[in-house]
């Protein structure tokens, strides 16, 4: 069982994130079992976004960072997830983003970040705490078609720590196209994973 290690820390489990959907248990958002989440909101609005519905700077589930990490806490016990991916939206925009990043780094939990900023424009202390990180506008007149999930040329996928760097063929290698079908509390559908 995983514990919250007490650390002196200049950060607080009570900064908030604006949740949109969470997957406890998914193997569409990178390698592995994984617990994945769209955060609501994106200022970046890149045109033929995949998740239009998420670009809107509106509040949808305010949700502790104390209370997503015990989230991701119970997938880890029940399903045994390898990992988390942030998605969006634009993560980034999130208070919490690097409290949470830390807490999965100091718990052995691997963390994929997808964002539409370069990677230049992160917060070091955010870098500091990701295992791979995904950069770059979505380009509709880019699409790739080469690699899995990553929706266009101009994106990067930068391998911060060695965790993920022997599963670099997941992204490039031909595999059958895998979709994720929720269905969701708000009478809505959600499909997620390789939909390009």
């Amino acid at each position: 069982m995983l514990e919250k290690k007490n650390l002196t820390l200049d950060f607080k489990l009570n900064k908030k994130l604006n949740i949109a959907y969470i997957n406890t248990c998914t193997e569409t958002e990178g390698p592995y079992k994984r617990l994945a989440m769209w955060f609501q909101g994106c200022n970046i609005l890149c045109k033929a976004c995949c998740n239009p519905e998420l670009q809107a700077l509106r509040i949808r589930h305010i949700i502790t960072v104390e209370e997503l990490f015990n989230i991701i806490l119970d997938s880890k016990d029940k399903y045994d997830i390898e990992g988390v991916t942030f998605l969006g939206g634009e993560p980034t925009l999130q208070e919490g983003l690097i409290s949470l990043a830390f807490l999965l780094k100091m718990n052995n939990i691997g963390t994929i970040l997808f964002t539409g900023k370069k990677i230049e424009m992160l917060d070091n202390d955010l870098i500091n705490n990701l295992d791979l990180v995904i950069d770059g506008k979505f380009e509709v007149s880019k699409i790739d078609t080469k690699r899995n999930l990553i929706g266009s040329e101009n994106q990067n996928i930068y391998f911060l720590t060695n965790r993920y760097e022997k599963d670099e063929k997941w992204f490039f290698e031909k595999r059958e196209k895998k979709i994720e079908i929720n269905i969701m509390k708000e009478n809505s559908i959600f499909i997620s994973g390789d939909v390009i």
